[in-house]
């Protein structure tokens, strides 16, 4: 197993090498394969890719973002401005239903609403909306209401997961009851876990997923 200073090390490094963050100033921590993210960026896509570029470096368990946003005095726009900006992304990207989406803007901060049919539009939505200039932050409140289907949810998870090349499938276990999908079992990284969930959240018919994944990177070694 890798040590904390080992996997602050590799976290540091990669920070510092991705040209995107090398006007900001990331602080790290790491305790027990958990890391967090202190300090502050200078806009809200670059916290979320701080976050991102970590999940993937071997030895993470977990990731806290504490990471602040400041943003300079040029990249600041008033909420009205941020908020027709928003409306625009929605409108014009092509996987958002932008006409069951609502959105308010305080301070900077977009709180997104309404109901979507799968959890990628979700997602797609708050993609959407991050990268704008001015965003300090996002709240995602929109619920995933799955239209009726017969389709055996649980089967089209297992199906998702065999299919996907980023992780063994062998050792996750799936269960679900109404549209809550429970993922048990090992997978070999963080990234790996968060992946598995994300295909079981596309499932049509999941509204929530409880993600009960170890991870075990030299246990499944035999499986590489």
């Amino acid at each position: 197993m890798r040590t904390d200073n080992e996997i602050q090390l590799d976290v540091t490094q990669e920070l510092k090498w991705d040209p995107r963050l090398q006007e900001d100033d990331i602080a790290v921590a790491v305790r027990g394969g958990v890391v967090t993210l202190g300090g502050y960026t200078k806009s809200y896509s670059d916290k979320v890719t701080a976050e991102t570029l970590v999940s993937h470096i071997h030895g993470v368990q977990a990731v806290a973002n504490d990471i602040a946003v400041r943003l300079p005095s040029a990249s600041a726009r008033p909420d009205p401005e941020i908020a027709r900006a928003a409306l625009h992304a929605l409108t014009w990207h092509t996987s958002v239903p932008d006409d069951q989406l609502q959105l308010v803007v305080e301070a900077g901060w977009v709180k997104l609403t309404g109901q979507v049919d799968w959890y990628y539009q979700k997602e797609e939505a708050e993609h959407a909306i991050r990268v704008l200039q001015g965003v300090r932050g996002v709240t995602n409140l929109v619920t995933v209401t799955p239209r009726p289907t017969a389709t055996d949810v649980k089967m089209k998870i297992a199906a998702a997961l065999q299919r996907g090349v980023a992780f063994d499938a062998a050792h996750i276990n799936v269960e679900t009851v109404d549209h809550k999908a429970t993922l048990t079992g090992a997978v070999r990284s963080f990234v790996e876990k968060r992946d598995a969930e994300r295909a079981a959240l596309n499932a049509q018919g999941v509204t929530e997923v409880d993600n009960r994944l170890t991870v075990e990177p030299y246990a499944l070694a035999t499986v590489l």
